[in-house]
């Protein structure tokens, strides 16, 4: 019996490890790049949904779990992302979702520099179409902002190593 009651203990002790190595601004990458995937889709439904998913992970990040660095660069860009995630969750024309997601991104990028948001690479990519950039979770070029038209329109300018 104490030998159970140790184990679980010691399970206990490592999933808060774990769970703590997560970032606290994940929830917000996570939630962009739902954002983006939808896009690539171009259905303009899905990327309302999941930005009203970003548009609450940013309203609702709990400020005291962020280490200071983080949290002032959080701080700094938190409106702007709200703005732009807002808009895009309250409008299903297509063109004009991209055309906020062109700042957010720009937003995304500057947090994603400045502030740990991930335990993996973040990948910067470019559209040289639309002289804007967007954010990854991986190398393969997928263009929110053409979507089918142009999927593979592209490159990965950079890496932001965790």
């Amino acid at each position: 019996m104490n030998k159970l009651i140790i184990v679980t203990a010691l399970f206990g002790v490592m999933c808060l490890r774990v769970s703590a190595q997560e970032p606290a601004l994940n929830s917000v990458l996570t939630n962009y790049y739902k954002v983006k995937d939808a896009l690539v889709s171009s259905d303009s439904k899905a990327a309302a949904a999941a930005s009203a998913d970003l548009f609450k992970s940013i309203s609702n990040i709990d400020m005291s779990a962020i280490p200071a660095k983080d949290h002032m660069a959080f701080m700094n860009l938190q409106n702007k992302l709200a703005f732009d995630s807002r808009h895009i969750s309250e409008s299903t024309d297509i063109n004009h979702q991209r055309e906020h997601f062109t700042s957010l991104s720009a937003n995304m990028s500057t947090l994603a520099k400045q502030a740990h948001l991930a335990q993996e690479p973040v990948y910067q990519e470019y559209c040289p179409m639309k002289k804007s950039y967007w954010l990854s979770s991986d190398t393969a070029i997928r263009n929110p902002y053409y979507g089918a038209t142009m999927p593979d329109c592209g490159k990965v300018t950079g890496t932001l190593k965790p």
